[in-house]
């Protein structure tokens, strides 16, 4: 079975980094695509970050310029350094995998545990 195996959050003063990690593992035929979501107490989930197998990437408007999204796909892995945080940075952060097992029909969305990202002021 697929897992997704999310960690780097934590405590973080506004204006410093984190950097997330997310492997995923198990049987794996490809991946069409990884990315973050977060989401903040009493808000829905939002999305963060995207990236392709392609290379393209995506962001949302709010972290354009701070949040960068790689992915090392030797590893299945992706990461998120995430500079400059703000306090409306918080929120729990879930890694997002598109993967397909056997075969591309079976293609469907995995996600992780999340992982908690707090930044104070």
């Amino acid at each position: 079975q697929v897992q997704l195996v999310e960690s780097g959050g934590g405590l973080a003063q506004a204006g410093g980094s984190l950097r997330l990690s997310c492997a995923a593992s198990g049987r794996i035929l490809s991946i069409n695509g990884m990315g973050w979501y977060r989401q903040a107490p009493g808000k829905q989930r939002e999305l963060v970050a995207t990236s392709t197998s392609g290379g393209s990437t995506t962001y949302t408007d709010s972290v354009k310029g701070r949040f960068t999204i790689s992915r090392d796909n030797a590893k299945n892995t992706v990461y998120l350094q995430m500079n400059n945080l703000k306090p409306e940075d918080t929120a729990v952060y879930y890694c997002n995998a598109r993967i397909a097992q056997r075969m591309w029909v079976d293609m469907r969305d995995y996600w992780g545990q999340g992982t908690q990202v707090t930044v104070s002021s």
